[in-house]
């Protein structure tokens, strides 16, 4: 993969691609919903009550569980009441969420049993989040708290390949943080990554890159989901792996 331009300068491979799945894992924020204002004022606030320097707490917080952050920056605290602490920040914290471009016309064309949502939210923080958003919500989603490991480690893509009743090459990802992608491609999913927070440098990780959401279509087959998209990056044989 070619990443040697920056992302305002990526050149498209004009070529249009067609995948057929059996099903999708999408992370939430960055993906579904855009709430960086909302996280990033969140881990300022924790970190100047806690004696973390702000950039550093936000810089930690993206793409990994809270718990993990918590315990890197101020192993010397109690993790899980600093956990419910920033929990209950981010809750608190709605302003700026929204749904992100793409989102709700892919979202309605696919039936439930062809996707779900894994996040390093808390299943209490996910669920408020989205709901203010105003997304269809699944019975059954894969969060920070029903797993061991956290991305990069490939264990919530694992049980969200699962809970769909999917093999993990069956399954595409679509992350747009560096530790998800990651996470995605350790666990054998194909991975689309976009770009909403990170560069193309640190998303190589991903087999493609695309924009954002706007720039997919997605259509419910009998047996899977035929996925739709030009993008600015591959790596070479995707699908052969």
């Amino acid at each position: 993969m070619n990443l040697a331009r920056q992302d305002e300068s990526l050149p498209a491979l004009e070529k249009l691609l067609k995948i057929l799945v059996g099903g999708i894992l999408f992370d939430m924020d960055g993906v579904l919903v855009s709430s960086l204002g909302s996280v990033e004022r969140s881990w300022a606030k924790w970190g100047a009550m806690r004696n973390v320097d702000a950039a550093l707490a936000i810089k930690t917080a993206h793409g990994q569980r809270a718990i993990e952050t918590v315990r890197k920056l101020r192993p010397d605290l109690n993790d899980v009441e600093e956990l419910n602490l920033i929990e209950e920040i981010e809750i608190a914290d709605k302003e700026d969420i929204e749904i992100l471009k793409g989102v709700p016309r892919i979202l309605s064309a696919l039936p439930q049993k062809y996707w779900t949502v894994v996040t390093s939210a808390t299943e209490k923080l996910a669920r408020a989040r989205l709901d203010h958003a105003g997304l269809r919500i699944p019975e059954h989603i894969i969060t920070a708290d029903m797993v061991a490991k956290g991305k990069p480690d490939p264990e919530p893509y694992l049980k969200g390949a699962a809970l769909l009743g999917q093999k993990p090459e069956d399954c595409l990802v679509i992350e747009d943080a560096p530790a998800g992608t990651l996470a995605g491609r350790a666990a054998g999913c194909k991975v689309l990554a976009t770009l909403f927070s990170h560069t193309a440098e640190s998303l190589s990780a991903a087999d493609w890159i695309v924009q954002s959401l706007d720039d997919v279509k997605v259509r419910a087959l009998e047996d899977g989901v035929e996925i739709e998209f030009e993008p600015l990056f591959q790596k070479d044989d995707p699908l052969k792996r």
